[in-house]
């Protein structure tokens, strides 16, 4: 198969995977009304993932955030965003830690992925 053939392929297997995504995970405007009201006391960056990258993919990630009395990351779902984004921003959010409160919160964290000029 040659070269050609095969970035056609994953183009086209990247394009049916943001469609399945965008309409089995539809986006809720209403979320950002329980925005998560706890300070976050250290984040972590995302790593912008290679091929997102070298497509030119930028654009937001929303997640639901739940968070634990002690401050740490109990459970991370994406809300919305582009697929090859998504997960770099789970795994960045999920090392994250809030200041601790007497209960457990969640709320909606939104990342903005943009790729660097060079």
């Amino acid at each position: 198969m040659s070269v050609r053939l095969k970035q056609v392929w994953v183009t086209l297997g990247l394009f049916v995977a943001l469609v399945a995504f965008l309409t089995v995970s539809p986006i809720s405007a209403r979320a950002q009304d329980n925005d998560l009201a706890r300070k976050v006391k250290s984040k972590v960056s995302p790593v912008y993932p290679d091929i997102a990258r070298r497509m030119n993919i930028s654009g937001m990630v929303k997640l639901v955030v739940v968070v634990a009395p002690n401050g740490s990351v109990k459970s991370v779902k994406p809300l919305g965003g582009h697929p090859l984004l998504v997960s770099a921003a789970q795994d960045a959010v999920k090392k994250w830690k809030f200041e601790s409160a007497s209960e457990e919160s969640s709320g909606v964290v939104e990342l903005t992925f943009k790729p660097e000029v060079q």
